[in-house]
């Protein structure tokens, strides 16, 4: 029996093909119902209420349970909250879950793991699995970082954000510029009383539409060089928005794909408008008073830093997984350690367009893994040899990732979809 920590869609999609495969499990969730981030009542969701995919829906639903007919192209929250509840119902997965179950701590304990868990207010249970699957997403837990000073303001992470009812008539600070930052940006200028957002480095900004269609629909069909393509789109992105420095933003100093981009266009709007002021890296606070690295100074209500979420396993005693020093542990193909067979993380993978059937093929790699693994078979412990020589290789497909911490577990789609589908075809059942 293996145990299972989290209902959001990777977990979902792990749940799926261990039935599929007739892998025992039991399934641990801290909320009362399916869908991970994308149910903003989860106690652990960082959903705002105005959120929607940042890819397509065609790009990102799973591939044997498209999103209904009128769905929109780019779903909000509340549709796929619903989507992965109707998936959880047609899969038949809700019966292998314990709900409003927490999962308190993980303990190697031989060839086993003791898992002790926490429903509502009962006692605690230890239970003794063969293993232990870790589904409980990225970013559920705040990167928060520390101003120069105490701000006299009040100071929330995009994590604490909701509803821009908090902007109203207030001076606000955005800090960041990914995709959070921008869409908060966005909102608070329709309640706020200024907005000015920080940016410290440069961005490629894409439109979510493109030649009337969403922009990750476009090409595919043939192909092309990583360099071609970097060329190509970027030339595309110029001609249809112009440069970040045409709005008073840094140029990225990188090329396009080698960090993730910010699906918003709105954002160049409102700064075309004047309706949100760029400003440079903080050096000082005194007060409600933040002095920038261009020396201008400026008072301010409120600060709401979209600075990111770190990897978090709180569960996992120390020493489980080998971080190495990295921002994310090095696993090969981003899911298995070296050292351990029965402890395996999901979903600590981003890619440019890899959606949930991206997913849905990692999962199904690791189902077929641990039937092969029940086997002992001689394609499990040639998986073996491999996933030991080359724990923590990035799947880089050659792209020159940013050295940042959100890039620590970046991998390029081709090249991740590759792995995958080679080492399933080892693994096949």
């Amino acid at each position: 029996m293996y145990a299972l920590i989290g209902a959001g869609p990777m977990g979902l999609a792990m749940a799926r093909n261990l039935s599929k495969a007739g892998v025992p499990f039991i399934g641990f969730e801290i909320h009362s119902d399916v869908g991970g981030l994308w149910d903003i009542d989860s106690p652990t969701s960082t959903m705002y209420h105005s959120a929607h995919l940042i890819s397509s829906r065609s790009k990102t639903e799973f591939a044997e349970f498209p999103m209904p007919a009128g769905t929109a192209l780019y779903p909000s929250h509340r549709a796929m909250r619903d989507y992965f509840r109707d998936y959880a119902r047609e899969f038949d997965l809700y019966r292998h879950y314990e709900f409003s179950t927490e999962v308190l701590l993980v303990v190697e304990d031989g060839a086993d793991y003791l898992v002790t868990t926490q429903h509502q207010d009962e006692a605690p249970q230890t239970r003794r699995f063969r293993g232990v699957l870790i589904a409980n997403g990225t970013l559920h837990c705040p990167n928060r970082i520390t101003l120069p000073a105490p701000f006299d303001g009040e100071l929330l992470h995009s994590a604490d954000y909701k509803h821009p009812d908090i902007f109203r008539d207030k001076r606000v600070l955005v800090i960041g510029c990914g995709n959070s930052g921008a869409d908060i940006a966005v909102e608070a200028v329709h309640h706020a009383a200024s907005v000015d957002i920080l940016v410290r480095r440069g961005y490629y900004f894409l439109p979510k539409f493109l030649f009337g269609r969403p922009i990750d629909t476009l090409g595919g069909a043939l192909p092309l060089p990583r360099r071609w393509k970097q060329t190509l789109d970027s030339w595309l992105i110029r001609a249809a928005v112009g440069k970040p420095s045409d709005y008073g933003l840094p140029d990225p100093d990188y090329r396009l794909y080698e960090s993730h981009p910010v699906i918003n266009s709105l954002l160049l709007h409102h700064l075309g408008h004047g309706d949100v002021r760029v400003r440079p890296a903080l050096t000082a606070v005194d007060g409600r008073t933040l002095t920038f690295a261009n020396g201008e100074r400026a008072d301010y209500d409120l600060i709401l830093t979209a600075t990111g979420y770190r990897l978090n396993y709180p569960f996992l005693t120390p020493g489980l997984l080998d971080w190495d020093g990295h921002g994310a542990p090095q696993l090969f193909l981003n899911v298995f350690p070296a050292q351990r067979d029965n402890l395996l993380v999901l979903g600590m993978v981003e890619a440019a367009g890899l959606g949930w059937e991206g997913r849905n093929q990692q999962a199904q790699l690791v189902a077929r893994y641990l039937v092969h693994q029940q086997r002992n078979s001689a394609a499990y412990q040639a998986f073996n040899r491999t996933k030991g020589a080359r724990a923590g290789r990035r799947l880089d497909g050659g792209y020159d990732y940013l050295p940042l911490e959100r890039m620590a577990y970046y991998v390029s789609k081709q090249a991740y979809l590759s792995a995958l589908a080679h080492h399933s075809r080892q693994l096949a059942l």
